[in-house]
């Protein structure tokens, strides 16, 4: 069992958390340390986002589905936070760096986000960050794109 495994169990058992992502709230700590593995094997890199005065998790950020060609590179955006701590510029103060991150650290040419358009505030920062919506999906999921030259700080 992993170290953070009870506080990614608390933090993903959240309804609230999950609502618009892929996943169910966990049931128990082993889904905790299924999500936990699934970042350690994925391509990508995902942090955790803690509170600063009480050191607890609050969310996770990072990249996924990272695949790099001769020709091209390009990652998946993900992220997700306590609903005690929406609202309040949080995510757009992580996500960011996480940007610049994919950008000069891992030489991104694009960076995705697939959103759920009735997830208002992640329409709003993708927006925000510059991200452009590109097409409706299966599942009504939309995907948006940031490329390298796109400014994304407002």
């Amino acid at each position: 069992m992993s170290q953070h495994s009870a506080e990614i169990y608390h933090h993903f058992s959240s309804k609230d958390v999950t609502k618009f992502m892929d996943i169910e709230p966990c049931k128990d700590i082993r889904e905790a340390e299924e999500i936990i593995q699934f970042h350690l094997d994925d391509s990508g890199c995902r942090w955790g986002l803690f509170d600063i005065t009480t050191s607890g998790l609050i969310g996770t950020a990072g990249f996924h589905l990272w695949q790099v060609t001769k020709e091209f590179s390009k990652a998946e955006i993900g992220y997700d936070l306590a609903k005690e701590y929406w609202g309040i510029g949080l995510m757009q103060e992580a996500v960011i760096p996480i940007i610049d991150f994919g950008f000069t650290t891992m030489k991104l040419d694009l960076i995705e986000a697939t959103v759920d358009p009735a997830n208002l505030r992640s329409t709003r920062l993708l927006n925000r960050l510059g991200f452009q919506k590109q097409k409706e999906l299966k599942d009504n999921l939309v995907y948006s794109k940031i490329r390298l030259v796109t400014a994304y700080v407002s």
